[in-house]
């Protein structure tokens, strides 16, 4: 984990959705974001892989970030979803999941994010790329109180 530890909050201290998911922050840097999943039966679909809603909420999730780290502790920015392509590359049904994403290009509001997402054994799942909007108040580094 990056040095910045105090402004993670992990499984069932994830608000809302993010609980649902129960995924865990590797790392959050200015222009990076790592999240990881140990996968569960409520992660698979009907056959009995990662679902790609699981995998795109994911990819969803951390492409934002990458465009929206704040340092200040107690503080956060936000970001609003305006695009999200994904690509599937492969499939798991056990182990750990890891998303990288990095923020590509923006301004002061518009930001673009790509990133990938890889099972244990570094095999290439699902391929994202997304298009956000900081939310008002979080343009700035300081954010707004969480």
């Amino acid at each position: 984990m990056s040095n910045q530890d105090n402004l993670f909050v992990d499984g069932p201290d994830l608000p809302g959705f993010h609980n649902l998911l129960g995924y865990r922050q590797v790392s959050w840097e200015q222009d990076e974001a790592v999240i990881q999943l140990e996968l569960e039966p409520r992660h698979l679909n009907l056959g009995g892989v990662i679902h790609g809603g699981v995998l795109t909420s994911l990819l969803d999730i951390a492409l934002a970030q990458a465009g929206t780290h704040c340092p200040y502790p107690g503080r956060m920015r936000k970001a609003i979803t305006l695009s999200l392509t994904t690509t599937f590359t492969g499939q798991c049904s056990e182990g750990t999941i890891r998303v990288t994403a990095r923020k590509r290009a923006g301004g002061t509001r518009i930001f673009n994010s790509t990133g990938e997402v890889h099972d244990d054994k570094g095999n290439l799942l699902a391929i994202g790329e997304g298009t956000f909007r900081i939310r008002s108040g979080s343009d700035k580094p300081e954010g707004v109180p969480i």
